[in-house]
Protein backbone atom coordinates (compact mmCIF):
# COMPACT_ATOMS: atom_id res chain seq x y z
CA UNK A 1 0.00 0.00 0.00
CA UNK A 2 1.43 3.53 -0.99
CA UNK A 3 -0.20 6.81 -0.54
CA UNK A 4 -1.25 7.30 -4.10
CA UNK A 5 -3.41 4.11 -2.77
CA UNK A 6 -4.80 5.59 0.25
CA UNK A 7 -5.56 8.62 -1.98
CA UNK A 8 -7.80 7.53 -4.33
CA UNK A 9 -9.73 5.53 -1.70
CA UNK A 10 -9.95 8.25 -0.05
CA UNK A 11 -11.40 10.38 -2.98
CA UNK A 12 -13.71 7.69 -3.77
CA UNK A 13 -15.34 7.77 -0.19
CA UNK A 14 -15.88 11.17 0.02
CA UNK A 15 -17.66 10.95 -3.35
CA UNK A 16 -19.62 8.17 -2.78
CA UNK A 17 -20.47 7.72 0.91
CA UNK A 18 -24.13 8.93 1.53
CA UNK A 19 -22.91 10.43 4.75
CA UNK A 20 -21.48 13.22 2.53
CA UNK A 21 -24.67 14.48 1.34
CA UNK A 22 -27.66 15.88 3.92
CA UNK A 23 -30.37 13.60 4.25
CA UNK A 24 -33.73 15.20 3.71
CA UNK A 25 -34.89 13.84 7.21
CA UNK A 26 -32.34 15.91 9.22
CA UNK A 27 -32.08 18.89 6.51
CA UNK A 28 -32.33 22.02 8.15
CA UNK A 29 -34.39 23.03 5.56
CA UNK A 30 -35.70 22.41 1.77
CA UNK A 31 -32.90 23.84 -0.03
CA UNK A 32 -30.37 21.96 1.74
CA UNK A 33 -31.68 18.39 0.69
CA UNK A 34 -28.63 16.50 -0.88
CA UNK A 35 -25.81 19.44 -0.34
CA UNK A 36 -22.58 17.73 -0.45
CA UNK A 37 -20.37 19.15 2.12
CA UNK A 38 -17.14 17.97 1.16
CA UNK A 39 -14.66 18.11 -2.06
CA UNK A 40 -11.91 15.67 -2.68
CA UNK A 41 -9.68 15.79 0.32
CA UNK A 42 -5.69 16.51 -0.15
CA UNK A 43 -3.34 13.90 1.93
CA UNK A 44 -0.43 14.36 3.12
CA UNK A 45 2.24 12.10 4.53
CA UNK A 46 4.84 12.68 7.50
CA UNK A 47 7.13 10.65 9.59
CA UNK A 48 5.86 9.82 12.87
CA UNK A 49 10.04 10.16 14.19
CA UNK A 50 9.42 13.99 12.54
CA UNK A 51 11.84 16.18 15.14
CA UNK A 52 8.38 18.50 14.39
CA UNK A 53 6.51 16.97 16.82
CA UNK A 54 8.43 17.00 19.33
CA UNK A 55 8.38 20.70 19.08
CA UNK A 56 4.66 20.36 19.61
CA UNK A 57 5.20 19.28 23.09
CA UNK A 58 7.01 22.75 24.05
CA UNK A 59 4.87 25.26 26.03
CA UNK A 60 5.54 27.82 23.02
CA UNK A 61 3.45 25.59 20.54
CA UNK A 62 1.18 23.06 22.45
CA UNK A 63 2.57 22.12 25.72
CA UNK A 64 3.60 18.48 27.32
CA UNK A 65 0.31 16.86 26.97
CA UNK A 66 0.72 16.76 23.34
CA UNK A 67 0.88 13.36 23.13
CA UNK A 68 3.27 11.59 20.15
CA UNK A 69 2.55 9.52 17.78
CA UNK A 70 4.31 6.14 19.19
CA UNK A 71 2.53 7.59 22.50
CA UNK A 72 -0.69 6.82 20.54
CA UNK A 73 0.99 3.85 18.49
CA UNK A 74 4.40 2.53 19.97
CA UNK A 75 5.07 1.09 16.47
CA UNK A 76 4.45 4.01 14.75
CA UNK A 77 6.39 5.07 11.48
CA UNK A 78 4.11 7.45 9.86
CA UNK A 79 1.07 10.06 9.70
CA UNK A 80 -1.41 10.78 7.53
CA UNK A 81 -3.29 13.83 7.53
CA UNK A 82 -6.18 14.83 5.51
CA UNK A 83 -7.77 18.06 4.49
CA UNK A 84 -11.84 18.29 3.50
CA UNK A 85 -12.22 21.35 1.92
CA UNK A 86 -16.04 22.59 1.68
CA UNK A 87 -17.99 22.34 -1.40
CA UNK A 88 -18.92 25.90 -3.12
CA UNK A 89 -21.93 25.53 -2.06
CA UNK A 90 -21.01 25.63 2.05
CA UNK A 91 -18.76 28.19 1.64
CA UNK A 92 -20.83 30.46 -0.56
CA UNK A 93 -23.43 30.57 1.25
CA UNK A 94 -21.84 31.15 4.73
CA UNK A 95 -20.69 34.49 3.27
CA UNK A 96 -24.02 36.03 3.01
CA UNK A 97 -24.72 37.04 6.42
CA UNK A 98 -22.29 39.20 8.32
CA UNK A 99 -23.49 37.42 11.33
CA UNK A 100 -25.02 33.86 11.59
CA UNK A 101 -23.82 31.11 9.58
CA UNK A 102 -26.13 29.56 6.78
CA UNK A 103 -27.65 26.31 6.93
CA UNK A 104 -25.31 25.03 4.58
CA UNK A 105 -22.43 25.78 7.14
CA UNK A 106 -24.11 24.15 10.15
CA UNK A 107 -25.02 21.31 8.26
CA UNK A 108 -21.06 21.22 7.13
CA UNK A 109 -19.50 22.30 10.66
CA UNK A 110 -21.83 19.04 12.74
CA UNK A 111 -23.23 16.29 10.38
CA UNK A 112 -19.64 17.05 7.98
CA UNK A 113 -17.72 16.14 11.28
CA UNK A 114 -19.62 13.16 12.05
CA UNK A 115 -19.01 12.22 8.27
CA UNK A 116 -15.06 12.56 8.35
CA UNK A 117 -15.29 10.33 11.92
CA UNK A 118 -16.49 7.60 9.72
CA UNK A 119 -13.98 8.86 7.04
CA UNK A 120 -11.47 7.86 9.41
CA UNK A 121 -12.50 4.72 10.69
CA UNK A 122 -13.04 3.30 7.67
CA UNK A 123 -9.38 4.41 6.32
CA UNK A 124 -8.50 2.45 9.53
CA UNK A 125 -10.05 -0.49 8.78
CA UNK A 126 -8.80 -0.59 5.02
CA UNK A 127 -5.06 0.23 6.59
CA UNK A 128 -5.72 -3.12 8.75
CA UNK A 129 -7.50 -5.16 5.88
CA UNK A 130 -3.54 -4.86 4.61
CA UNK A 131 -2.09 -5.87 7.64
CA UNK A 132 -1.42 -2.59 8.78
CA UNK A 133 -1.70 -1.39 12.52
CA UNK A 134 -3.89 2.27 12.91
CA UNK A 135 -5.01 4.91 15.06
CA UNK A 136 -7.11 7.95 14.71
CA UNK A 137 -5.88 10.06 17.62
CA UNK A 138 -9.36 12.13 17.75
CA UNK A 139 -11.82 8.71 17.78
CA UNK A 140 -9.81 7.51 20.46
CA UNK A 141 -10.18 6.80 24.24
CA UNK A 142 -7.64 8.50 25.26
CA UNK A 143 -8.10 12.01 23.04
CA UNK A 144 -9.16 14.92 25.35
CA UNK A 145 -9.95 18.75 24.27
CA UNK A 146 -10.90 21.48 25.80
CA UNK A 147 -11.97 25.31 25.67
CA UNK A 148 -11.87 27.52 28.98
CA UNK A 149 -9.63 27.53 31.89
CA UNK A 150 -11.25 24.51 34.36
CA UNK A 151 -9.87 23.24 37.37
CA UNK A 152 -11.88 20.30 37.55
CA UNK A 153 -10.20 18.27 34.09
CA UNK A 154 -6.88 16.97 32.76
CA UNK A 155 -4.22 19.69 32.58
CA UNK A 156 -6.69 22.79 35.00
CA UNK A 157 -3.60 25.38 34.23
CA UNK A 158 -4.23 24.78 30.15
CA UNK A 159 -7.15 26.19 27.95
CA UNK A 160 -8.39 26.01 24.41
CA UNK A 161 -6.24 22.73 23.68
CA UNK A 162 -6.18 19.41 22.92
CA UNK A 163 -3.28 16.28 22.99
CA UNK A 164 -3.55 15.84 19.57
CA UNK A 165 -4.29 18.59 17.46
CA UNK A 166 -4.96 18.05 13.56
CA UNK A 167 -4.11 21.54 12.40
CA UNK A 168 -1.05 21.14 14.23
CA UNK A 169 -0.38 17.52 13.11
CA UNK A 170 -1.50 18.82 8.77
CA UNK A 171 1.27 21.92 9.69
CA UNK A 172 4.05 18.83 10.18
CA UNK A 173 2.75 16.53 7.45
CA UNK A 174 3.44 19.63 4.87
CA UNK A 175 -0.67 20.53 4.07
CA UNK A 176 0.12 24.35 5.13
CA UNK A 177 0.82 26.79 7.57
CA UNK A 178 -1.58 28.96 10.44
CA UNK A 179 -3.65 32.41 9.42
CA UNK A 180 -4.01 35.02 12.13
CA UNK A 181 -7.15 33.33 12.44
CA UNK A 182 -5.57 30.33 13.74
CA UNK A 183 -7.07 27.92 10.86
CA UNK A 184 -4.45 26.19 8.73
CA UNK A 185 -4.13 27.49 5.28
CA UNK A 186 -3.30 24.64 2.28
CA UNK A 187 -3.71 24.86 -1.42
CA UNK A 188 -7.17 24.53 -1.62
CA UNK A 189 -7.14 26.94 1.42
CA UNK A 190 -8.92 27.03 4.78
CA UNK A 191 -12.41 26.69 4.85
CA UNK A 192 -12.71 22.44 5.35
CA UNK A 193 -11.91 20.14 8.17
CA UNK A 194 -8.96 17.94 9.18
CA UNK A 195 -8.20 14.43 10.66
CA UNK A 196 -5.59 12.12 10.78
CA UNK A 197 -4.42 8.77 11.50
CA UNK A 198 -1.59 7.14 12.72
CA UNK A 199 0.01 3.70 11.55
CA UNK A 200 3.03 1.28 11.25
CA UNK A 201 2.81 1.52 7.55
CA UNK A 202 5.98 2.98 6.39
CA UNK A 203 5.89 5.47 3.68
CA UNK A 204 7.89 8.28 2.10
CA UNK A 205 7.39 11.78 4.16
CA UNK A 206 6.44 14.48 1.90
CA UNK A 207 8.26 17.68 1.72
CA UNK A 208 7.07 20.55 3.72
CA UNK A 209 7.55 23.51 1.13
CA UNK A 210 7.47 26.05 3.94
CA UNK A 211 9.86 27.28 7.29
CA UNK A 212 7.52 29.40 8.97
CA UNK A 213 4.43 28.72 10.77
CA UNK A 214 2.69 31.85 8.67
CA UNK A 215 4.27 32.01 5.92
CA UNK A 216 0.95 31.24 3.71
CA UNK A 217 -0.85 34.12 5.70
CA UNK A 218 -0.68 37.44 3.76
CA UNK A 219 -2.13 39.04 6.94
CA UNK A 220 -4.19 41.07 4.82
CA UNK A 221 -6.38 41.61 7.41
CA UNK A 222 -9.50 40.14 5.63
CA UNK A 223 -10.21 37.95 8.43
CA UNK A 224 -10.10 41.06 10.86
CA UNK A 225 -13.17 42.37 9.18
CA UNK A 226 -15.15 39.21 8.53
CA UNK A 227 -15.06 38.11 12.47
CA UNK A 228 -18.67 39.49 13.54
CA UNK A 229 -17.27 40.04 16.82
CA UNK A 230 -14.06 41.55 16.67
CA UNK A 231 -12.21 38.21 17.90
CA UNK A 232 -9.15 38.77 15.56
CA UNK A 233 -6.42 41.34 15.03
CA UNK A 234 -3.86 41.80 13.24
CA UNK A 235 -1.41 42.59 16.04
CA UNK A 236 -2.53 39.49 18.30
CA UNK A 237 -4.01 37.24 16.11
CA UNK A 238 -7.66 35.45 17.09
CA UNK A 239 -8.71 35.91 20.95
CA UNK A 240 -9.79 32.03 21.39
CA UNK A 241 -12.14 33.27 24.59
CA UNK A 242 -14.29 35.84 22.43
CA UNK A 243 -14.64 33.56 20.01
CA UNK A 244 -15.44 30.55 21.87
CA UNK A 245 -18.34 32.77 23.36
CA UNK A 246 -19.81 33.95 20.46
CA UNK A 247 -19.79 30.54 19.25
CA UNK A 248 -21.87 29.45 22.12
CA UNK A 249 -24.68 31.62 21.09
CA UNK A 250 -24.94 30.14 17.64
CA UNK A 251 -25.68 26.26 19.68
CA UNK A 252 -28.05 28.58 21.83
CA UNK A 253 -29.80 29.69 18.48
CA UNK A 254 -29.49 26.52 16.37
CA UNK A 255 -29.61 23.74 18.67
CA UNK A 256 -28.20 21.04 18.40
CA UNK A 257 -25.90 22.73 15.65
CA UNK A 258 -23.40 25.67 16.48
CA UNK A 259 -20.82 27.19 13.95
CA UNK A 260 -19.61 30.11 12.57
CA UNK A 261 -16.61 30.11 10.30
CA UNK A 262 -16.88 33.92 9.12
CA UNK A 263 -13.60 34.31 9.21
CA UNK A 264 -13.05 31.16 6.62
CA UNK A 265 -15.00 32.42 3.94
CA UNK A 266 -15.27 35.29 1.65
CA UNK A 267 -11.09 36.11 2.50
CA UNK A 268 -8.54 35.45 -0.06
CA UNK A 269 -7.32 32.37 2.01
CA UNK A 270 -10.86 30.64 1.62
CA UNK A 271 -9.81 28.30 -1.22
CA UNK A 272 -6.33 28.63 -2.27
CA UNK A 273 -3.14 30.03 -0.48
CA UNK A 274 -3.46 33.96 -0.80
CA UNK A 275 -1.09 35.96 -2.83
CA UNK A 276 1.06 37.98 -0.50
CA UNK A 277 0.95 41.54 0.23
CA UNK A 278 2.08 44.27 -1.75
CA UNK A 279 4.43 47.00 0.98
Amino acid sequence: MDKTTICTVAAQFVEASKYNYVAEEIAISPRVVGLKMFEEPLCAIGSATDRYFNELKKNTAIGEHFLLPQQWLPEAKTVISFFFPFTKEVKTTNNRDKVWPSDEWLHARIEGQEFINKFAIYIKSVLQDAGYKGVAPSLDERFWSKSAFNSATVHPEASFTSNWSERHVAFVCGLGTFGLSKGLITSKGMAGRFTSLITDLELTPDTRNYRDIYEYCSHCGACVKKCPTGAISLEEGKDHPTCCAFVGTTAEKYAPRYGCGKCQTGVPCESKIPLPMVR
